[in-house]
Order: structure tokens, then sequence, then C-alpha cells
């Protein structure tokens, strides 16, 4: 879109590629760099972000500008109701059917991790946590696995901003210690949760990435240590990783 005439672009189109041109990087942008990538000249790319910051499309981060609590929500609003939500829950039960536990598609809001789609367990002895609910990023597998997913510089300035609340006895309350743990994390592929949010809760998450790389969603698996401790929770990599990778697909042809 570098150098398209402006007075191409139809006037209700022009924030519509604000909010492409960031959805596009990873990194916060000044509105001089949106305004070179999507063609509009200096005023008027100043006007837009402007207004699309006082309605809570955009967010300031440092001196950039990234995707607001709005963008967000509306891009998770698309995804959950786009006609892909069949074939995602097909998977899910899948995934649920092989390892006989709960199973979770979890996505990032302001309020924390967002549970967007689940399939129960058949035992009648389970843990529940509702479609809606909002679990913390810093204690549970799929907040985790979104913490480890971000560029170094913003875990560490997202960590170190957290409220690291102790949930129980085994909840990583120092971001030193919690930085350590997302570093490995990055490297392994997968988070796991032994007891760290619920007494008795141990899980599993995997990152669902779209074709660029970035974080979409978490998949993960969750039940009772008595009858899932965390070592079992964690030999279920390969199934979950498996169905993260069939999710991204099927997000990918939304």
């Amino acid at each position: 879109m570098d150098g398209q005439d402006s007075g191409r672009i139809p006037t209700n189109l022009r924030a519509l590629l604000i909010l492409e041109a960031l959805g596009q990087q990873r990194e916060p942008m000044s509105a001089a760099e949106i305004g070179r990538i999507v063609g509009l000249p200096k005023q008027t790319i100043h006007r837009l972000c402007n207004t699309l910051l006082h309605e809570g499309f955009l967010a300031r981060e440092g001196h950039g500008l990234k995707p607001g609590r709005r963008t967000r929500a509306m891009a998770t609003g698309i995804l959950h109701a786009s006609t892909s939500h069949i074939a995602r829950h097909q998977i899910l039960r899948r995934l649920a059917e092989e390892t006989r536990e709960t199973v979770n598609f979890v996505v990032p809001e302001d309020k924390g991790m967002s549970y967007k789609d689940r399939v129960e367990t058949d035992w009648p002895f389970r843990i529940q946590l509702p479609v809606g609910s909002h679990v913390p990023f810093h204690c549970t597998a799929s907040g985790k696995t979104y913490l480890a997913s971000l560029p170094k510089r913003e875990r560490e300035r997202m960590v170190r901003a957290l409220d690291l609340t102790p949930q129980t006895h085994n909840t990583i309350v120092d971001a030193d210690t919690l930085l350590k743990e997302l570093r490995r994390i990055a490297e392994q592929g997968y988070a796991l949760d032994d007891q760290e949010f619920i007494e008795g809760m141990a899980a599993i998450a995997v990152p669902v990435r779209d074709s660029d790389g970035r974080f979409l969603a978490s998949i993960g698996v969750h039940g009772p240590v008595q009858r899932y401790p965390v070592d079992k929770a964690a030999t279920f990599a390969p199934l979950v990783d498996e169905a993260a990778k069939d999710l991204a697909v099927v997000l990918a042809e939304a």
C-alpha cells in the first residue's frame, strides 16, 4: 500500500487500513509509520489515529500505537462468530476423546485469558470453568503460553506490570522466577499448570499461531490431579500440539 494516492482511498476504508497495518506488526508503530504503510498524509493519519485512540480502537504504548481494547474485542468476536467455530469445536471434541479430559479454547483479553469454547470430560469428577470465564495470565497454562509468546521486551514489561496474586501455594509470585519459567515454555512449546491456579488441578496448554507465527489463542487440557497429575499432562503435549496446528488451519480459512 506504500505510496498509494490517499485521494483514491475511500474515506470509510481508511480506519480499517490503519487497523490492518497495526495488526500485521509485532511492535507498536508511530502515526507517521502507519501513514507511510497506508499511504495517507501526516495530517490525515494523525486525525484518524486520534479518533481511534479516543474511541478505544487504538492504545498508546510508549511512543507508539497498538490495537486497543475495542479492536481486540472485535477480532475475538469475529473469530468466535465465524462458521469456523463448528470445525474448531470438532477439533476440541477429538482432543477430549483422545485425552479423556476437559479441553479449552482460550484467548487473551484485558481481564485475563477468556474461555471461548470447551468440551467437557465425560468423567463425573471434573473441574468446571464455564465459557466466558476469565482466568489470570500468570498462574494458568493458557496464560503462561500467551505470555511466553510475547517478544522478550514486551514479555518482561507485561510480567512486571501484572498483579502476581497467589491463587495457591504453588503460584509463582516473583517476576524474575516467572520470566525464567516463560523462557523455558517458549523453548519447549507448551506450558504446564501444576496446581498453580486451583488446588487439585493440573493443565497443559499449547499456542495456536497464525501463518506468521503470531499468537492467536491457546488450546489446553485440564483435569483433577487425582486422575491427571502434571507429569501425565506433560505426556499429552504432542496430541495438544497436533490439535493446535489443525486449529491454525481452520482459523486461517475462516
